[in-house]
């Protein structure tokens, strides 16, 4: 059953007549990735918890502080690593196309009168910080802040081992907003291979890894300790931290604390 406090705040899901009129303070941009996920989880995982992250955090921000804010749907373009896009129907996007993506939806949200949106990036290998430097010399009154919803909350006080891809806590979190698309008999342990020069282990300098060197089922990270409540737990500490960053950017008074016009209105 769809939750009510979604209309209006889940694009995926709105009609016009759930928007006209609204007060809109911000809108949130899940950034995911299309690539595989181990052999248990979907090709768009990424975005699927970036995308349920968002809107438990609108729907509590709309219901416990009667601040609107809209989800929009999911971008499934990332930026991928060498032998992940060897994998079949991997995508890999440069940054020009992303950035393309995300200057159009700025300008298109600043011509409806909204000046604020974060980017919710589920895919570690995005990078969105040039972009939104740039951005900011063609839209200097428009504020773009950018969250990565898998670094929010140490792993530590919530999983026994750490997940760097299709382990342990995105397949909880998977558990969690979506049973029916996790399938944990089928996946692997999500092994991997370290580098062979210390200096890249101890992040001394950093080079993209080779997926197929590193990992035979594409995963990094056991994904067979998880379970639903585990994902529920960490769900909500994520999602209470992102409820207090969408209040805070929505406030009136700026980052800097001047006052910001009242201009977000649909």
């Amino acid at each position: 059953m769809e939750n009510p406090d979604e209309r209006g705040v889940d694009l995926t899901r709105c009609c016009y007549a759930d928007l006209r009129g609204g007060t809109y303070r911000l809108a949130v941009l899940p950034w995911g990735a299309t690539e595989p996920h181990n052999l248990h989880l979907p090709y768009l995982t990424d975005c699927l918890l970036a995308q349920s992250l968002a809107v438990d955090a609108a729907a509590r921000l709309w219901r416990e502080r009667g601040v609107r804010a809209v989800v929009l749907p999911p971008v499934t373009l990332g930026s991928q690593n060498p032998g992940q896009w060897d994998k079949p129907f991997c995508l890999h996007t440069r940054y020009e196309t992303q950035r393309a993506v995300l200057g159009d939806i700025v300008a298109s949200l600043r011509r409806q009168g909204l000046s604020r949106l974060i980017v919710l990036n589920g895919h570690g290998g995005n990078s969105y910080r040039n972009m939104v430097r740039d951005l900011a010399f063609e839209y200097p009154d428009f504020l773009i802040a950018v969250s990565d919803s898998f670094g929010i909350v140490p792993q530590r006080d919530f999983f026994e081992e750490r997940d760097d891809h299709a382990g342990e806590m995105e397949t909880s979190l998977m558990m969690h907003y979506h049973p029916e698309l996790v399938d944990i008999e089928r996946a692997g342990d999500g092994r991997s291979e370290p580098f062979a020069v210390e200096s890249l282990n101890d992040r001394t300098a950093w080079v993209p890894r080779d997926w197929n060197r590193v990992s035979e089922d594409t995963g990094i990270g056991n994904p067979l300790k998880s379970s639903p409540e585990k994902g529920a737990r960490y769900a909500e500490a994520v999602v209470d931290r992102l409820v207090r960053l969408f209040a805070d950017l929505a406030a009136p008074d700026g980052i800097y604390g001047e006052r910001r016009p009242e201009t977000d209105r649909f």
